[in-house]
């Protein structure tokens, strides 16, 4: 990125944030200390590239990442074109993620698509040739190219990342991509696993540059030891929504959770889980408590062959104090 030293600690705006607050928010992430800062693009919330937009010309320093846009809901030209600009704009500064999109949202514009895969391969394939400057002929499984080249295409290579889960995504991301998302509620040990399979995809593929990861942590931290178990408490209900939204998959069975939470979705929802999750459930899946707890928890993800742990705020009444407490320790975190 543009600037040499900087905190692998970084931050996610929450979807539910006003659009009229993206700059004012990305402006004190910066001047926290926070090193990366990333952006949803969940639908129908915010729009990923308008939002990044927004935070970029409301900052010097910090890269802005879009986390993550759905390959099916673009054309890899107008993905590629929308980068460009902000490549340009903003050099060095921004970190744009691609993943398949969840199923139902992209259902629900009619946009299934047969082969989630290919698209996710096209549209990076497609994507990194138009910023370099090529010109694109192609008909593939997903998306036509008739002779597309950007009119500004990007000078310096553009960090592409996913956010995908499976082992083939993993694998995909480690022959094509340069960067991996790797979704909230992810425990220490799906790091571990994933940072393996990236590197050996990508020495598969004889690429011999690292993969980065970075893990967006769901977070609620307080300074004050006196307040630790409200903040547990509060969030165990909103990881018991997540659990229950999310299901089963592969993050949960890296720690072998997955027939524990099937066995409470069967008989019910978040309620469920909230109510009959081990306590433990919020150290594995989330950063939580406090200051030292956080610390601990953010070394474990680096230690496991994370690069960089982008905080969540998910519980809103503790969001600025997470903020301020992480902040707080972005200075012991550098690279």
């Amino acid at each position: 990125m543009t600037h040499s030293v900087r905190s692998r600690l970084g931050v996610l705006l929450g979807s539910t944030t006003p659009p009229e607050q993206i700059g004012k928010q990305a402006a004190a992430a910066e001047a926290a200390g926070f090193g990366e800062m990333w952006l949803p693009e969940d639908y129908f919330f915010l729009g990923g590239v308008a939002g990044a937009a927004l935070a970029l010309g409301a900052t010097s320093r910090i890269p802005v990442g879009i986390g993550v846009v759905s390959s099916v809901v673009r054309h890899p030209a107008l993905l590629a074109m929308e980068i460009g600009t902000l490549a340009r704009a903003y050099p060095g500064r921004l970190i744009p993620g691609i993943g398949h999109g969840v199923p139902a949202w992209t259902a629900q514009m009619g946009l299934t698509q047969r082969s989630p895969m290919s698209a996710l391969r096209e549209t990076l394939t497609g994507v990194r040739a138009l910023l370099s400057g090529e010109t694109v002929d192609d008909e593939g499984r997903f998306a036509t190219f008739d002779g597309v080249a950007l009119t500004h295409p990007v000078p310096e290579p553009v960090p592409l990342f996913t956010g995908v889960l499976g082992d083939k995504g993993l694998d995909l991301t480690g022959k094509l991509a340069d960067g991996l998302l790797v979704s909230a509620l992810a425990p220490v040990e799906y790091v571990r696993t994933a940072r393996r399979k990236l590197d050996a995809a990508a020495l598969a593929a004889g690429r011999d540059e690292r993969i980065t990861i970075s893990v967006l942590a769901a977070a609620n931290v307080t300074r004050d030891p006196g307040q630790v178990a409200t903040t547990r408490e509060a969030l165990k209900a909103v990881l018991a929504f997540y659990l229950a939204a999310t299901g089963p998959g592969p993050l949960f069975a890296a720690v072998g959770a997955n027939e524990v939470l099937a066995d409470m979705l069967s008989r019910g929802g978040p309620e469920v889980v909230a109510a009959e999750m081990p306590d433990d459930w919020l150290d594995v899946f989330g950063i939580v408590g406090g200051q030292d707890a956080a610390r601990a928890r953010i070394g474990e993800y680096l230690d496991a062959g994370a690069d960089n742990v982008a905080i969540a705020t998910v519980v809103a009444d503790g969001a600025e104090e997470t903020l301020a407490a992480v902040g707080e320790l972005t200075g012991e975190f550098t690279h």
